[in-house]
Formats: C-alpha cells, structure tokens, sequence
C-alpha cells in the first residue's frame, strides 16, 4: 500500500486553515460533473463521502462527486484476511441500520470565492458534502467525523423511519482525531447503536462496514470483511495546510465508498467497534476502497464524554468557532511589500464579518492574535478557534500604512 492513494471518507468540505478555518475554493464546474480533486476542499483529503470541493452536488439526480486525495500510509502494507464465516452480515445489518443516519451538510454561499449560479436554494445556501452518523442516544446524540460537517454553516439528518430531514447542530469536535459530536434537534425515542470494546478486537476477526456510500441515501450499503491489522497510523497529506496524521487505527479488508465516512465498523455480535474514516485505493479515480480505516470506538466514546462534560483540553472545540472572517494565503509564510513581514497572508474578506468591521483588507499580514506571534496560515486557525462566538480577540496586522491592531468581537463561524 505504500503507492495507494489515501482518501477520507466523509464530506468535509471546503478548504483550509485560516482565521475561520478555510481558504477560497475554486469555482463550481457544471452541475452533474464530477469535482476532479481538492481535497477536505483544498486540502487535498479526497473525501470518501460524498463531497464536493468545487461544487458537485450529491443529492439525488446530482450525480456525486467526492474531493481528492489522501497521501500514503505511513506504515507498511498489512495483509488482508478473508472474511470469516461466521458473519450473519444480513442479520447484522438488521439490527445496526435503525441506528445509522445519513449526513448532508450545506455552506452559506456568501463564505464561497465564486457566485452561485444554478443552486436556487433558500438562504444562498449550496451542497457542500454527505456523510453518515450513529446514534447514540434517544435523544438524538450522534457520531460522526469532524470532516464531514467540518466548514458547514448547517446540517441536515435523514432517520431511518421517518419522514423529511431533522436540523442538526455541532455538540463539539475535535478536528486531530477527526470526531464529532451532533445534536438532532426536536427528537426522542430513536433507536441507538450498542458500542462494543475495539480493545478486544484481533486480527483476522470479521466486521461489517455500514454507511451513506456515495450519499445517495435510502438504505445503507453494507460490506464485509476482516480486521487486517490494528493501531495502524496514517497520513493524510495536506496541500494547503500540511499534513495530518491519524494513529492507532483498525485496518479492515471490508470495503468502503464515498459517503460511508462517519458509519460504523460492526463486529459479529452487532456491536460497534469502530468509526469509518478512511480508504486507500489504487490510484486516483477509484470510486471504492478496498482498503479502510476505522477509528476505535473506545477512542471515538472518549472524546464524545469529554465533549459532554464540556472540556476542552487536547484540541476539543465545543459548539461551532469564533470566526473572525478572513481567507489566508495556504503558503507557510507570507511576505508583504520590502518590510518582509511574516505572518497570515489575507487573500479574502468575507463582507459583514469582524474583519471586515476592523479594516482589514486583502493583502494586510495578520501577525499576532492577543500578543502572540502568528508565524504562518497554520498558526493562525488554531488561534481563533479557541474562542467561542462572542468573544473578544485583538488582532494586530501590517499592511497599508503600517502596523495596526484591532480589537474585535468574533462572530459564530462553520463547524471547524
């Protein structure tokens, strides 16, 4: 696997680090063509959910589309044990599908670089991506991969068993392990997922992979197959951002498609045991991973408890960021004019955001976020989504006229 391609497989959506969290897209192609590539948006993480970088759509009638591409794997390849026999996987299915929802995820049109045109939905909102999540509690709790509502400004949920789509909201995230938590709103009595022990798990032991393949909704694809090797580590390259890494993951022979990203890996008894994650394929273009990657959920249930308890140690962001409105320059560093000033380089402001209120512009080089030193676009992000909305930040940046610092209240931005 060490040529494979590694591909995420959710719908994160657009871009990258920034202020709020992103860097501008490019504009959409026709609608009904697929995105040829750019990853959780320009990242390159080709999502294996059903995405859309530059602007396929993945409802039904759209065609599907997913972003593109995940580097290689950072350990060697495993090997691939068949699938047991003692899978009742139609059985499994049964008792595990009233549980799994389907994820749609939108962006408000005013935070995309181009127009829209052909999206006549209401609120100048578009399709960003589709994904899958598990229910974990009556009330509507449910788990899923940061990246498929990361940049989204709303979340709709399908239920199996009932009709039309439920608004959901961001509990918290945290983006590192690529988990997030979900709140339905308006619902009660919904069937739950029963979380097993990925502690347990061996290798050469069968699992079924269940999810939203290519975001076409209706009844959930199943595959199955066999753990191939666990705390297996990945890295997930990053054109605009660096890359990121993923650790400790179960590597299964059981096959997973654009769209199953968030789903569970279920193991014999029907108990989930992991989170799909990722896929790696052959070579770009290929629409089905014979490879996956699931988080443990021993792992993924111990964050979810941390964001319940309302902790925010070790990168949890709870509820959606502060955002502060502005699209950096992807480069590590910046330059700006003769002063060589290093820092975040704005390529964009986004109209009726605090940065714009404070006067900054395309081309100014935010340097320091409340007296600490912003080296590059990667530091940056991480510095305003530490606060919540409603928060004051200063922000010191060079541009025209020199040095100028702002004080500034941070408005309520996509998921992170």
């Amino acid at each position: 696997m060490n040529d494979q391609e590694m591909f995420g497989t959710g719908g994160g959506g657009l871009p990258s680090e920034s202020a709020q969290g992103w860097t501008l897209p490019p504009p959409p192609p026709p609608a009904g063509t697929e995105s040829p590539g750019g990853g959780r948006g320009l990242r390159g993480r080709v999502a294996i959910a059903s995405v859309v970088a530059a602007a396929v759509l993945f409802a039904s009638g759209f065609g599907v589309g997913w972003t593109a591409a995940r580097g290689a794997p950072s350990v060697a390849p495993a090997a691939s044990p068949g699938v047991s026999s003692s899978l009742n996987v139609s059985a499994i299915a049964t008792a595990v599908e009233p549980a799994v929802v389907d994820i749609n995820t939108f962006i408000d049109s005013r935070f995309l670089g181009a127009p829209i045109s052909g999206f006549p939905l209401p609120g100048g909102s578009r399709p960003l991506g589709a994904g899958t999540g598990m229910v974990l509690t009556p009330s509507g709790l449910v788990l899923t991969n940061n990246h498929v509502i990361e940049e989204a400004t709303s979340i709709r949920v399908t239920i199996p068993g009932r009709s039309g789509t439920y608004a959901a909201r961001v509990v918290g995230a945290n983006p590192t392990d690529d988990v997030a938590l979900l709140q339905i709103e308006g619902v009660s009595g919904l069937a739950t997922v029963t979380a097993g022990s990925s502690s347990t798990l061996t290798v050469g032991e069968g699992v079924v992979a269940i999810g939203n393949a290519f975001g076409q909704g209706g009844t959930p694809s199943v595959t199955s197959g066999a753990v191939a090797a666990l705390d297996r580590a990945i890295t997930v390259s990053g054109a605009l951002s660096g890359a990121e890494h993923l650790q400790g993951l179960i590597q299964m022979s059981a096959s997973v498609s654009p769209g199953d990203s968030g789903g569970p890996l279920v193991d014999a008894a029907g108990r989930v045991v992991g989170m799909i994650t990722a896929g790696a394929t052959s070579g770009p273009g290929q629409a089905v991973a014979p490879v996956g990657f699931a988080i443990p959920i021993d792992h993924a249930l111990s964050i979810v408890g941390q964001i319940r308890s309302g902790n925010t140690a070790g990168g949890i962001i709870l509820g959606v960021p502060g955002f502060l409105g502005v699209q950096v320059s992807p480069s590590e560093t910046a330059q700006a004019g003769a002063q060589g000033t290093t820092g975040a380089l704005v390529v964009g402001v986004v109209s009726g955001t605090p940065a714009a209120a404070a006067g900054i512009v395309q081309g100014d080089v935010i340097t320091a976020i409340d007296g600490r030193r912003i080296t590059s676009s990667a530091s940056l992000g991480p510095a305003i989504r530490a606060h919540a909305p409603g928060q004051t930040i200063r922000v010191t940046w060079v541009g025209s006229g020199g040095t100028h610092t702002a004080t500034v209240r941070l408005a309520a931005g996509p998921a992170a």
